[in-house]
């Protein structure tokens, strides 16, 4: 999978703010993809103290979720843990590892946020813009927000508030476990958005390919 540079990687969290607020702009949180084939888990995990990245890229077939191709990079890492900056410290490990694929997925799945961010570029919102490609964030926990009680069934979902704007839903993936918080990153809708991660929902509380992903970059055996 080929990935142009779109731009030179901060290393200041002034720099880094700087560069989110002129990317936002080009976000899209409408749905512009086509049928989709396979989609894709991207995770990251650290390695000796923190000094080292390690990416992990998991490609399913769609709808049936069948593991594809799978790729783990690993590179230093260059920017220290922030939160709101999540993708400065994780995105370069995980285009080393996107680069490797044989197959370009058609859609993203990311740990982390989409627009449900101080300044509506999470890591979901990030990737897709350096890939092109359509992109959501599915977090395990809340950055910013205020949001009312989650019905407990499948598929309940209530929606996300920052500043007197939706930003994301809080989405209950299985009855009994806590949410997810689900919110777009680039080429898609949050309607669309829940609908493609209960779609990669199975019967554990994370999608299979934030699940598959997240075991990968925290596997010790490759």
């Amino acid at each position: 999978m080929k990935i142009p540079p779109l731009h030179d990687w901060p290393e200041t969290a002034e720099a880094a703010i700087e560069l989110q607020q002129t990317l936002r702009d080009r976000v899209i949180t409408d749905d512009r993809y086509g049928p989709i084939h396979t989609v894709a888990g991207v995770d990251a995990a650290f390695e000796a103290e923190g000094t080292m990245t390690r990416a992990a890229v998991v490609v399913l077939s769609f709808p049936d979720l069948q593991v594809q191709e799978q790729a783990i990079a690993r590179r230093p890492t260059r920017f220290p843990y922030i939160p709101g900056f999540l993708s400065f410290r994780e995105v370069p490990a995980i285009l080393d590892a996107l680069a490797q694929l044989s197959i370009t997925p058609d859609l993203l799945l990311c740990d982390g946020q989409g627009i449900a961010h101080p300044r509506r570029f999470g890591i979901a919102c990030h990737l897709g813009l350096l890939t092109d490609l359509p992109a959501i964030g599915v977090a395990k926990s809340r950055l910013v927000g205020t949001h009312g009680a989650v019905p407990d069934e499948r598929g309940g979902w209530v929606p996300l508030e920052y500043r007197q704007e939706v930003v994301g839903a809080v989405l209950r993936s299985r009855v009994g476990t806590k949410p997810l918080y689900i919110s777009p990153g680039h080429r898609i809708s949050l309607p669309g958005a829940i609908e493609q991660v209960m779609a990669c929902t199975t019967r554990y509380r994370l999608p299979e390919t934030t699940r598959l992903s997240d075991r990968l970059s925290k596997s010790r055996a490759v």
